[in-house]
């Protein structure tokens, strides 16, 4: 009566019950589907008599017929039975299932109180507003300093227009004063190869007393 009582009565671990409670369900239809193939064969040994007695022993071949009909009647319940005890073992499975699942739910549910814990719309909307400032200070900073020579000047176009202009002015009037300054005789052909082989004898001149002041302060 004590172990009835502790049985039902008891607190047991959730998880050791479910587990103990599966373990029977499922030796209890093992020994239901060998039952099961026990009732099979004796069926078909009934058959068989009646099969062989069908001619020549009416009352045999009726009473093997009769047996088999038991049997079958058996084999069915045991069928019933077997069909409950599955249905039980699945519904134990899943509500198993469910219960893990809803513990795992709740450890996660728990820590994200611990890490939510004191953290308001709030605060997250003025964290996000200082990052957003700091940003964009960055952001300012950056150009600032990639860009030194900008920072402060303003482009005046039509300053800029009106300097060029004075440039072209120049420009053309020094073309304007050389070509002035050309000379009215241009050297012909014979006096432009006199002056280059002058010059080029100049220059030989000049390079070898070059070398010569060299090795002297090389002595």
């Amino acid at each position: 009566m004590s172990g009835w009582m502790s049985y039902f009565g008891g607190r047991k671990d959730p998880k050791s019950t479910t587990r103990e409670a599966i373990v029977t369900l499922r030796q209890q239809l093992q020994m239901l589907e060998k039952k099961e193939e026990y009732l099979l064969k004796k069926i078909d040994e009934e058959l068989k008599k009646a099969k062989a007695n069908a001619i020549s022993n009416k009352p045999a071949a009726t009473a093997a017929l009769r047996r088999k009909k038991q049997h079958e009647t058996e084999l069915e319940r045991l069928g019933g039975t077997r069909l409950t005890l599955e249905t039980q073992v699945n519904a134990i499975e899943s509500a198993n299932i469910n219960a893990t699942t809803m513990d795992a739910m709740k450890k996660g549910a728990d820590a994200l109180k611990v890490i939510h814990n004191g953290l308001t719309i709030d605060r997250v909307d003025a964290t996000m507003d200082s990052i957003r400032e700091q940003t964009e200070l960055a952001n300012e900073i950056s150009d600032a300093i990639s860009n030194p020579m900008n920072v402060g000047l303003e482009t005046d176009e039509d300053e800029l227009k009106a300097e060029l202009a004075e440039l072209e002015a120049e420009k053309l009037d020094e073309v304007l004063m050389g070509a002035e300054r050309v000379p009215s005789h241009v050297p012909s052909g014979p006096e432009l190869a006199v002056e280059s082989r002058k010059k080029a004898d100049q220059e030989s001149e000049e390079e070898r007393e070059l070398r010569e002041l060299q090795a002297q302060l090389a002595l």
